[in-house]
């Protein structure tokens, strides 16, 4: 699976934004047809995502992946994002305000019906979902297995607070039920859990104290919305290098005293180790493995 520790937003019809998106080092560029485009330039915002799409993925210092992010069925505008932007190149699109699996399912009739009139392996175009109202979280186990092009769910909070009259805070205590439950449907159906922007963008202790909060969630990356934030979400969302030693010790340790020698638990450096810190330390270097994978393409 692709690393997703961020996922830079640009505005679909802001020419500035757009022509500095390569030099954003995120894992993810979203170009934006949703709330980032007032009514009146969806279709200018449409054509200028055509335009430049390709243009951002070859010229990305990372190697991000591109994705759109589409208005949701209500809106009536679907079709016409889709028309637009499902293309050789594009490797996902993010459904906003997602609320129940049959949302995805329509979705994944429509990316199947374009590929194959354009010509594409059918299967190409992943699918983000925006899990932002009470709605989208009531059902978010559902909508995550709604399709196997689910590759991710963001907890979308500002307009998860909108929905539930609540002011969003740095505190995020208004929060935490709604982002949880992200995070164990995404757990619970092999998707990434993304977490939702952080407004403060100014406020970097509060921002990286917020992604350790997440981090402890299950969360595994990041929606940004400002470029200062996107260094410590790819930071912060990676293995420590201190827990990748410790991994690779484990996994030396339990695979030659322990497995080789018939036994269950093993010691290192003075703590027990058994099955589950093994698969935990797996689990580490296989992260560590992906982002090294992605950083020398």
């Amino acid at each position: 699976m692709a690393v997703m520790r961020s996922i830079f937003y640009v505005p679909g019809n802001n020419p500035k934004f757009i022509e500095k998106a390569p030099s954003i080092p995120a894992d993810i560029i979203t170009l934006d047809l949703e709330d980032a485009v007032p009514p009146s330039e969806k279709e200018n915002a449409r054509k200028m995502i055509v335009e430049n799409m390709n243009k951002i993925a070859k010229a990305s210092v990372s190697g991000a992946e591109m994705y759109v992010r589409i208005n949701n069925w209500e809106t009536e505008m679907t079709n016409d994002d889709l028309e637009a932007v499902v293309q050789p190149g594009l490797n996902g699109v993010t459904l906003a305000k997602t609320g129940h699996p049959d949302d995805v399912k329509r979705l994944a009739w429509k990316l199947e019906e374009l590929e194959r009139r354009r010509g594409m392996e059918v299967g190409t175009v992943k699918i983000s979902m925006l899990l932002e109202t009470a709605k989208g979280i009531m059902n978010a186990y559902e909508c995550c297995m709604a399709s196997p092009r689910n590759v991710n769910a963001i907890f979308g909070a500002v307009d998860y607070c909108r929905d539930m009259h609540v002011k969003i805070t740095n505190e995020a205590v208004e929060q935490l039920w709604g982002r949880a439950k992200v995070a164990i449907a995404c757990r619970a159906s092999g998707l990434v859990a993304i977490d939702a922007p952080f407004v403060s963008f100014q406020d970097t202790e509060a921002f990286e104290r917020n992604v350790r909060d997440g981090l402890q969630m299950g969360y595994g990356g990041r929606m940004i919305i400002h470029p200062s934030q996107v260094e410590p979400s790819n930071r912060l969302y990676a293995p420590d290098p201190a827990d990748v030693e410790w991994a690779r010790g484990v996994v030396k340790v339990f695979e030659e005293e322990g497995l080789a020698k018939g036994k269950a638990a093993v010691s290192y450096l003075g703590k027990m180790v058994d099955t589950p810190v093994y698969d935990n330390a797996r689990d580490i270097l296989a992260a560590q493995a992906e982002i090294d994978a992605k950083n020398n393409r």
